[in-house]
């Protein structure tokens, strides 16, 4: 009896110590997700020096040859086989992240592109060549690419991850002239010891091929995964710098990280109108991010993400219509649903700086933002067209009574979602090449379906500038709300790092 009655008793220690652990594992869990990761994000504006002669309208005309390539590379390649490329690019408005790559012994920093129109991680791996890179932009370490990582190795042919890198490549992927072709990859019949083929990755204004390997990567100090998947790169086009994919794919960033930072992360993109004086404060971005801790913070909208077939790592939202003024436009049907070729809706991408929108789309938003201003009697300035590439452009000196004609602008997006934009974000003052103040519509016309394929719209950074943008994957949706973003990076950096 009392042998029993001890057992009985350690029974109930054993469960209680487990009862501790679980509760305090809990509560560390619980607080991984409420508060996250905060990481600081720089836009590239802020490496520009003040004595580099680079003009407002200059870089809003790269930001727009940019956004369009971008926009181009979403589709599939024209039946003519005719490919823009708008090389060399100047700088514009583009967002960077730190991390680092190697033991601990010896970690070495990278700086990446955000970009949440892709799901790869790259970066330049000596011996490293970049064609066409002439006076393009390098921020951060890149001057001198690393070689791989002594503690990396290539990812094996068998992998899924392999197989999923080459099965959404491009048709002219090098994996077709290698050892190891995809129909043995997708069979799993390649022998285990031959090394996942090189791969081609395209963007719209470059491209690259890359070996994908395995090392430890660290976003921080207290974050490091040490089986991170990333791109190798020794040969690139028009890429000088590498990215860091957060699409909705297995090798994206954000997927390989701990469960807990995975199913969600948010940013919030600091205003700038291209002035690198407004970039004082990081922007940042939050890992982990739980839309229930915004204690004190304007309340999400939210649209729910449409699954595209074609390709996944898209985050796609529709487009229901574009309010001007008290006029409602509606969007082409193809901005509201994607079919099962992958075509239509409306992508939110970070490494964008301009919305796009469909030809007729923007043309009747174009048309009812002109009939506004030609009533407040603002006068067309269409030198300013040709040099930024955007249309309509209006002279205009900013003062309160101005500003209050400038008729207001806003999305509606599905799940009877409406996203009011700041007047700064879709019409912003600045000086032309000959001295006078202007200021223009800052969204792009692309085309209307033509059988090409690929998004009709895409959500840029330029109009996401003051939202706290949350991609809650778990949720299967995307959040928008107000922030003045550089308070929120102070407060979350008191907050979370005392």
């Amino acid at each position: 009896m009392s042998a029993f009655l001890l057992s009985e008793d350690s029974q109930h220690t054993a469960k209680r110590d487990a009862m501790r652990l679980l509760c305090l594992l809990a509560l560390l869990v619980a607080s991984l997700q409420c508060h996250g990761l905060l990481l600081p994000l720089t836009n590239t504006l802020s490496s520009l020096s003040p004595t580099s002669g680079t003009s407002v309208h200059h870089l809003i005309r790269a930001s727009s040859l940019r956004s369009a390539a971008r926009h181009r590379r979403h589709h599939r390649p024209h039946p003519h086989g005719h490919r823009q490329l708008s090389l060399p690019l100047a700088p514009g408005s583009d967002y960077t992240l730190s991390l680092s790559v190697g033991p601990l012994s010896a970690a070495s920093p990278v700086t990446l592109f955000l970009d949440t129109g892709s799901d790869l991680v790259w970066f330049p791996c000596a011996p490293f060549i970049c064609m066409l890179c002439e006076g393009e932009p390098t921020p951060g370490n890149t001057s001198h690419p690393l070689p791989p990582p002594t503690d990396s190795r290539r990812v094996p042919c068998a992998s899924p991850l392999c197989s999923y890198a080459h099965s959404s490549a491009s048709p002219a992927d090098l994996c077709a002239a290698a050892e190891c072709p995809l129909d043995d990859i997708e069979t799993g019949s390649c022998a285990a010891s031959h090394a996942c083929p090189p791969l081609y990755y395209a963007y719209g204004d470059g491209s690259l091929v890359a070996h994908l390997r395995r090392g430890r990567v660290a976003l921080a100090a207290s974050l490091a995964v040490e089986n991170f998947t990333f791109g190798c790169a020794h040969t690139t086009l028009g890429e000088p710098v590498g990215v860091a994919g957060f699409g909705r794919g297995p090798l994206s960033l954000p997927a390989q990280l701990a469960p807990a930072l995975s199913g969600s992360f948010s940013y919030c993109l600091v205003a700038h109108s291209f002035r690198a004086d407004r970039l004082v404060q990081p922007s940042p971005l939050i890992l982990g991010r739980s839309p229930d801790d915004t204690a004190g913070e304007t309340d999400f909208v939210y649209t729910p993400l449409l699954h595209n077939p074609k390709h996944p790592y898209y985050y796609s939202v529709a487009l229901k219509a574009v309010s001007v003024g008290r006029t409602r436009i509606q969007a082409r049907p193809e901005l509201g649903y994607v079919d099962r070729a992958g075509s239509g809706g409306m992508v939110v991408d970070s490494g964008t700086t301009f919305t796009t929108l469909p030809k007729e789309t923007h043309a009747r938003v174009s048309q009812e933002f002109g009939r506004a201003m030609a009533t407040a009697r603002f006068e067309r300035a269409e030198a300013a067209e040709d040099q930024t590439g955007l249309s309509p452009c209006y002279y205009y000196a900013s003062s309160p009574s101005s500003d209050r004609d400038v008729p207001p602008l806003a999305l509606h997006f599905g799940g009877n979602t409406t996203v009011v934009l700041p007047r700064g974000n879709y019409f912003m003052g600045f000086k032309s090449e000959e001295g006078r103040s202007v200021g223009c519509l800052m969204l792009m016309s692309g085309w209307d379906d033509d059988g090409s394929g690929g998004p009709a719209g895409t959500l840029g950074n330029f109009q996401q500038q003051g939202f706290e943008v949350v991609y809650d994957v778990d949720a299967g949706r995307v959040g928008f709300a107000r922030r003045r973003c550089a308070d929120l990076w102070d407060s979350l950096s008191r907050r979370w790092h005392g």
